[in-house]
């Protein structure tokens, strides 16, 4: 074998390089005062290389006869998705302070996860496809359980873990079923032979329900409003975004290039799931009080929207769904960053009642707060209308009339995702109290991680080579 090869691998070998490098630095500074800070910066510098590094020296490549592959769309995403995980180190750190000791593992677990999710999204074999799943799970698993001395963060991980486990078995049970009819795990041979019988139906099914949880899709949704209000916050929104862009692009390349013989059954399996996820999630987060609860079943509803852009079967289905995650990085993120600085100045409360008269005594949070919640109900002239946009566009691209049903009860739920998100603005803004949330400043840190999702929802809806840049990365 030529070990070579792996040079090939660029995001991925770079990743390992950061990897080994937090952990140098954690292992020599173990016992120094300047642990902390070492580790942060070293960290964020080489994260923030990372996506810099990937546009401009990541070439579409393969190695191993096929077992990677890394094509431009796939290259795109790793950038965004890279990017996204600076902003996680950035909003973190606070709450990262507070763990002392443990500072290290927080950062190698999630380079770790992310490593995985590359290795996800450009495999070309199922075996690949699945490794590189469970290099991203088991990581998650701990770093949903990260907070100690919450009983609540180890419940969550123990709903995710588990939950991971089965669906990862039943993900298994489809992919042997696939491996029965095909005789072969490498997608372009099963796309080559691969036709529509009983077993790679059920196969194909299966698969998607396997990924269905990681994607958090209903009915595959139970474990995510647990998880994401137990898990520590950065790591509720790094689950949030970080891990689903991963997994839906990952499930558009495999429905779009393995199972195109079977696109009549998948497209209406999704149909199915893109309303039941917007519908069933939009109408339990208004029955939310818990901010970070509210934000999981929001999380759903943007996972049904994103896999709208699926349902096209088309080069601009992968852009729009390219597109839509990087601003939904920007404004779920945005949002997170509110919600951890809040909990931390108030007690660790996240109930949506702490949120009560917020802008007479912090009004610039406030505002920030706003924008992202516009811009993920896909209000003008924010991002978020953008990328709805594009994701309805796809959605209709194949002429299918289901297609337009959908869309339709897509557009429906835009206004009903509008209702629950003016909840949380009425409480920043009209919502009186005796005993508002104190004024209080933000750390740099905070400040870096809001500009940077500020500035991606006002500009990348209306910076055009964007969009662009992403559209021509093609399929």
């Amino acid at each position: 074998m030529n070990y070579g090869q792996f040079l090939n691998m660029v995001p991925e070998f770079y990743l390992v390089l950061i990897l080994l490098a937090v952990f140098v630095v954690d292992f020599i500074m173990h016992r120094s005062e300047k642990k902390l800070d070492t580790l942060y910066i070293v960290t964020v510098a080489l994260l923030a290389v990372l996506p810099v590094r990937i546009v401009f020296l990541a070439n579409p490549a393969e190695a191993f006869g096929g077992l990677y592959v890394a094509t431009p769309a796939v290259n795109v995403m790793k950038a965004i998705l890279a990017f996204g995980s600076l902003i996680v180190v950035l909003m973190a750190q606070p709450w990262v302070a507070t763990q002392k000791r443990l500072a290290g593992e927080f950062y190698m677990l999630i380079i770790s996860t992310l490593l995985g999710m590359f290795v996800m999204m450009s495999s070309g074999n199922f075996l690949l496809f699945f490794l590189g799943l469970e290099m991203a799970s088991v990581p998650l698993a701990c770093l949903v359980a990260f907070d100690r001395d919450r009983k609540d963060s180890a419940e969550g991980a123990a709903k995710y873990i588990l939950v991971a486990t089965f669906s990862s078995g039943v993900m298994l049970f489809g992919i042997s079923f696939i491996y029965a009819a095909t005789g072969t795990l490498y997608f372009d041979d099963v796309a080559a032979v691969i036709t529509a019988k009983p077993l790679t139906i059920m196969g194909l099914t299966f698969f998607f329900s396997g990924l269905g949880f990681k994607i958090s899709l209903v009915p595959f949704h139970f474990w995510t409003a647990d998880t994401y209000q137990g898990a520590p916050t950065p790591v509720t929104g790094y689950l949030s975004v970080i891990s689903k862009g991963a997994a839906a692009i990952t499930l558009c390349i495999i429905l779009t290039k393995v199972f195109q013989p079977m696109v009549e059954y998948w497209d209406y399996m999704l149909y199915i799931v893109i309303v039941l996820s917007i519908t069933v999630a939009n109408l339990f987060a208004i029955r939310q009080s818990e901010l970070k609860r509210f934000m999981a079943f929001s999380s759903i509803s943007q996972a049904g929207y994103i896999m709208l852009a699926v349902v096209g079967n088309s080069q601009l289905g992968m852009a729009s769904l390219t597109y839509y995650v990087l601003v939904y990085i920007v404004a779920n993120m945005s949002v997170f960053t509110v919600i951890n600085v809040v909990e931390r100045n108030n007690g660790g409360r996240t109930d949506m009642a702490a949120y009560n008269g917020f802008y007479q005594t912090n009004p610039k949070l406030s505002f920030l707060m706003t924008l992202a919640l516009f811009s993920l109900a896909g209000i003008p002239p924010f991002a978020g209308m953008f990328s709805k946009f594009f994701v309805f566009m796809a959605g209709v691209q194949n002429g299918d009339p289901w297609a337009y049903f959908v869309v339709f009860i897509a557009l429906v739920n835009t206004v009903v995702s509008l209702y629950y998100y003016l909840l949380i603005v009425k409480a920043m803004y009209i919502t009186k109290t005796d005993e508002p949330l104190p004024t209080f400043q933000s750390d740099i840190n905070t400040k870096c991680a809001l500009a940077i999702c500020t500035a991606g929802i006002a500009l990348f809806g209306v910076v055009s080579c964007i969009y662009e840049w992403i559209a021509a990365a093609g399929m």
